[in-house]
């Protein structure tokens, strides 16, 4: 269930890291403020992690598997 939220909130936060990226360049040059900037790097750090967290989830950890198998 922790593998499923890790997952979705990933993907969730990808799209609103490019989405106020995307509202960030588009904006004009005498318009753009950082804030749009900060927020999508903020969030895309959250993608980044919560992404880590689903593989590190997906790891079996007690199990080996021999090189042979």
């Amino acid at each position: 269930m922790k593998d499923l939220l890790y997952a979705g909130g990933g993907l969730v936060s990808a799209a609103i890291a490019a989405y106020f990226m995307y509202s960030y360049v588009s904006q004009l040059r005498n318009e753009a403020t950082y804030t749009s900037a900060v927020i999508a790097i903020v969030f895309a750090i959250l993608a980044i992690t919560l992404g880590t967290l689903f593989m590190l989830g997906k790891v079996n950890k007690k199990e080996e598997i021999h090189i042979t198998e």
